[in-house]
């Protein structure tokens, strides 16, 4: 009931916020219809122009080649003039949908070092020079970012945690938008962030063809319930767990495959994840059908046996006694694109009972 209402009033302060930010002799003709997402709008205005509000309260005007911003508008409206190059974007969720719909070229620096990228279009760009380490998210090397003087950059909303980094992309210029997806409620809702970058990127015909076959994969499978229930977790190297709360995400991606979250009462109002002592954890999921471990820093397992190492009372679960024991591949949490295809291999593994299925892309089975 509290998200509902939440969701409502971000929506509206977005259509508040479009309705007074026009300049002069600017007029909205009509909107970008979205189906799930609510942290961002896209308003089409006459001339080309597109007004995007986001649920923080920050809006962009994009300025179409060869046009001048319009007279009038607000101070706290960001002026993008289009077409878009030399971008930064320190999100990799981000990347795998600007890379998806064809635009990588526009990008040209990047927050994330070459031997953590899992997405070969990247690295390929990396070698080629095309695109560039900066230096991480919390300390970017501001000499490079002077000289490189990008005209925009996305980042997530990780920056809020180093305000100091945002003082300065502002005094060196640089407008930034924060990506909102995390915030999103449905799964598809944070893969349909794509079609806001086609709009910046000049590529939405490309981010509705992404967004329509993912959502087509999900709606393939018929959301029918398998009855089979679900773990999800991670063991840090350190030896703390983690699992997903209720309200997570990967728990409503579970619900769209038929599966059943074993935690779904635990915090069903927060996504993200809480740590749980492994005794509780065993308690409440031990006899989960399915365990679904999280690829994390914490590393991974390639076999049964080295994830039992990790801690031994997981050789008590009931999946692990039943050889239901699958892992998520180091590239699950760094691509957005393909949210559907990760929800087909969750209902793959809770109807693959006879094992006839042995084609996964972001799972894979402990043997």
């Amino acid at each position: 009931m509290k998200r509902n209402l939440l969701s409502l009033l971000l929506a509206l302060m977005l259509v508040l916020c479009a309705a007074t930010a026009l300049g002069e002799g600017l007029t909205i003709q009509s909107s970008l219809e979205l189906e799930y997402a609510k942290n961002f709008t896209v308003d089409y205005c006459e001339g080309g122009y597109n007004l995007i509000t986001i649920s923080d309260g920050t809006r962009y005007l994009t300025i179409p080649e060869g046009a001048a911003p319009p007279e009038g508008i607000e101070e706290d409206i960001t002026v993008l003039q289009l077409p878009l190059t030399n971008i930064l974007i320190s999100s990799t969720p981000t990347t795998s949908l600007i890379n998806a719909i064809g635009a990588l070229d526009a990008v040209s620096l990047t927050t994330t070092e070459y031997n953590t990228w899992y997405i070969e279009e990247v690295k390929a760009a990396m070698d080629a020079g095309k695109l560039t380490y900066v230096g991480a998210y919390k300390e970017p090397d501001f000499e490079m970012l002077a000289a490189a003087q990008p005209p925009f950059a996305v980042f997530s909303t990780m920056l809020s945690s180093v305000p100091d980094v945002a003082d300065k992309l502002t005094e060196l210029g640089i407008p930034y938008l924060l990506d909102q997806s995390t915030y999103e409620e449905h799964p598809l809702a944070r893969m349909e962030w794509v079609k806001l970058y086609g709009a910046l990127l000049g590529k939405e015909e490309e981010a509705n063809e992404v967004y329509n076959a993912q959502a087509e994969l999900v709606a393939s499978i018929g959301a029918e319930s398998t009855g089979k229930t679900v773990a999800m977790f991670y063991i840090t190297s350190k030896g703390a767990l983690y699992a997903r709360n209720g309200g997570d995400y990967m728990a409503k991606m579970l619900e769209l495959a038929g599966g059943d979250y074993v935690l779904s009462e635990m915090n069903p109002e927060k996504s993200g994840t809480q740590q749980m002592e492994m005794e509780q954890f065993y308690a409440d999921a031990g006899e989960a059908d399915y365990i679904i471990y999280i690829w994390s820093l914490g590393g991974k397992p390639e076999t049964l046996a080295d994830f039992s190492e990790r801690n031994e009372m997981l050789a008590e679960f009931k999946a692990y006694k039943e050889g239901n024991v699958w892992c998520t591949t180091p590239d699950y949490f760094q691509i957005s694109n393909t949210l559907g295809s990760m929800i087909v291999d969750m209902n793959k593994m809770l109807t693959n009972e006879n094992e006839t299925v042995t084609a996964f892309q972001y799972l894979f089975k402990l043997q």
